[in-house]
């Protein structure tokens, strides 16, 4: 799968065409229906921000109803924190979840059996990245399975600067407020479409 890249301008957020242009251009799926009833897109974009245990990256999720896209954008980390990009859990290196098309990776359940939140239920590639240092390397070997590759949220309390431990590889929202949204949004998703849910994951050039 060749990479999926675009650029985007620090000054301004990522427009909905540049989306849909790079998503064409890829060849990637995006539901168009027409319906309130929250067919949703949910697009991860890992910015050049490379900066190690940071939210710097975003998801985005859309939907289509009355003519017109419904839009949120949300801070979150595509990336493992710097703990387990140290000391990786697994022996083949840390997970990093890669850009492409995820079809049915999630559907609504229990983080850890914690609370409420997407976790894996089809497989994904990943990258293992085996160095043990704080920088994310892409130029490993990959894995197609199931690895845990949840979608949650860092402190239930407060909005996280951090990502410490709080993701292994998964996809995790900073703020806990924004992922009590997202989730609210996922479930009316899954009332009227189904409990599973296809990511695409994109890549800032």
């Amino acid at each position: 799968m060749k990479k999926i890249k675009f650029h985007v301008e620090k000054e301004e957020m990522l427009t909905n065409n540049q989306i849909f242009d790079k998503l064409e251009d890829s060849g990637l799926p995006l539901f168009t229906n027409d319906s309130e009833n929250y067919n949703l897109n949910l697009i991860g974009v890992r910015t050049l921000d490379d900066t190690s245990n940071k939210f710097n990256d975003l998801m985005i999720v859309m939907w289509y109803y009355g003519g017109e896209w419904n839009r949120l954008n949300f801070n979150i980390t595509t990336d493992a924190g710097v703990y387990y990009r140290e000391n990786p859990m697994n022996v083949n290196g840390t997970a990093i979840l890669k850009e492409g098309h995820h079809k049915g990776l999630w559907t609504i359940g229990k983080h850890r059996g914690q609370y409420e939140a997407l976790v894996q239920l089809g497989v994904a590639e990943v990258y293992r990245d085996n160095n043990k240092d704080d920088v994310l390397d892409f130029d490993c070997g990959t894995q197609t399975g199931v690895f845990g590759i949840n979608c949650h949220r860092a402190n239930q309390n407060a909005t996280s600067t951090n990502v410490d431990k709080w993701s292994a590889g998964c996809q995790v929202f900073a703020n806990p407020k924004d992922f009590d949204l997202f989730m609210d949004i996922c479930n009316r998703g899954a009332d009227n479409w189904g409990n599973k849910f296809s990511y695409t994951l994109l890549l800032e050039d």
